[in-house]
């Protein structure tokens, strides 16, 4: 029987059960298996891993694991330049644009408060969300790790906390998406772009009340759906300093 030992790095440690967390392991094996398989074996989806090293190498996921191999693996560097080493997709990683599962229908509605291209409808199955993060280059959210660990996903996250306030602080803060909040800039409802739009031009679709006292409006360019700064903007607005509020900090240090 052959055994390779295995040592997971920083966040990764979250998918491992317990005895195996932050420590190099042994891992024991019969039968021929990429590194890939391997990893996810353990429960780690492959779209969490951004570098492996065997025996200090740079692989990628079709390394055929050999006996005496001692593989590191390492989670999504944000801020450390890895170019020169075994790219493991033939695309960045981390493109701010998003699919989302059913089980995150807040989290999907807070990304588009904040401007990010994030699709969700809650008719939509593994299979569809899978097949849309393939056919988009649009990277999975979900906190399901089964569908990660599917072939066609190549782009993914998985989502640790429960709360969809700190889902979002967690997306934000992993994928560096700071500077790329947009606020106010898509529909929530459908995703789409949203556009200045004359009153006179919707002036038929508004209540009196607003009609008298609202005279800047919005339009979702794929639904149609109307925006202005209602009664509702305020706790708009605040709710957008509390989710992105990382950004201030950073361009006041900036």
């Amino acid at each position: 029987m052959a055994t390779a030992r295995f040592r997971f790095y920083e966040e990764l440690n979250a998918f491992l059960a317990p005895d195996r967390r932050k420590q190099e392991f042994m891992h024991h094996f019969e039968r021929r298996a990429s590194v890939k398989d391997m990893i996810e074996s353990f429960g780690v989806p492959h779209t969490e891993v951004d570098l492996i090293l065997v025996d200090g190498r740079s692989v990628d996921f079709s390394w055929i694991v050999q006996d005496g191999d001692r593989v590191s693996v390492y989670p999504v560097f944000e801020r450390l330049d890895i170019t020169p080493l075994a790219k493991l997709r033939p695309r960045p990683l981390r493109e701010p644009r998003f699919v989302v599962d059913c089980n995150l229908g807040r989290l999907a509605r807070y990304l588009r408060l904040l401007g990010l291209d994030c699709l969700y409808d809650n008719s939509y199955s593994d299979d569809e969300v899978a097949r849309i993060g393939q056919q988009q280059q649009r990277i999975v959210l979900t906190r399901d790790r089964r569908l990660l660990q599917r072939r066609i996903v190549t782009h993914g996250c998985f989502v640790h906390a429960v709360e969809p306030k700190q889902q979002v602080r967690e997306v934000l803060q992993r994928l560096d998406l700071y500077r790329r909040l947009r606020p106010f800039s898509r529909c929530t409802r459908c995703n789409g772009p949203l556009e200045t739009v004359d009153k006179q031009a919707i002036s038929d679709r508004l209540q009196p009340l607003t009609r008298r006292y609202y005279h800047a409006f919005r339009r979702c360019t794929r639904c149609g759906h109307l925006y202005w700064k209602g009664s509702h903007h305020a706790r708009a607005t605040e709710l957008v300093r509390d989710l992105g509020g990382e950004a201030e900090k950073r361009t006041a240090v900036e």
